[in-house]
């Protein structure tokens, strides 16, 4: 029984990494119109305030035009807030919204985690503050899983990196 749980657990995971590497490889292929498509995205479904969806747009515009002035004038531009996109996992679905001010991140707010039982919120409600304390640290969705909730850290650090391409961090 218990090597019958490991092999489930190894080819979920490795699914897990599969489906992100595939999500990420889509990403860097498509590059830069798919981080203004993301933020744009990002503001017809954030449910945050109006001047943070306009300092969204506003800054990927004038991220693109400036491009190739080097990536002091980039990091300096990316300010304001850029949601990631809406992972679905089996438990329910996550999503996440990241502030940026100075070209850093400083706030990582969860605008929706998985949900689908009584279980999953209480992992989820343990994870969310773990993640977002590391993600902050490390300005980065480069951060360890939590684990016991694999599932929920894998897509709320896959939505993460989706709203830091989206602020071309």
């Amino acid at each position: 029984m218990r090597i019958r749980a490991a092999v489930s657990a190894a080819l979920a995971s490795a699914g897990i990494l599969l489906v992100g590497w595939q999500s990420g490889a889509h990403v860097a292929d498509t590059g830069s119109a798919a981080a203004t498509t993301s933020a744009t995205t990002s503001n017809g479904t954030s449910s945050g305030s109006a001047a943070g969806g306009g300092a969204s747009s506003g800054s990927s515009g004038s991220s693109s035009s400036s491009g190739s002035s080097g990536s002091a004038g980039a990091t300096a531009q990316a300010a304001g807030t850029y949601a990631g996109s809406l992972v679905q996992t089996r438990f329910g679905a996550v999503q996440v919204q990241i502030t940026v001010k100075a070209g850093a991140i400083t706030d990582v707010t969860a605008l929706q985690l998985t949900d689908e039982d009584r279980k999953s919120v209480q992992i989820s409600t343990r994870a969310a503050p773990l993640l977002r304390a590391e993600v902050i640290k490390a300005q980065s969705a480069q951060v360890q899983t939590i684990g016991g909730a694999t599932v929920t850290s894998a897509a709320y650090l896959s939505s993460l990196q989706a709203a830091l391409d989206a602020a071309n961090l």
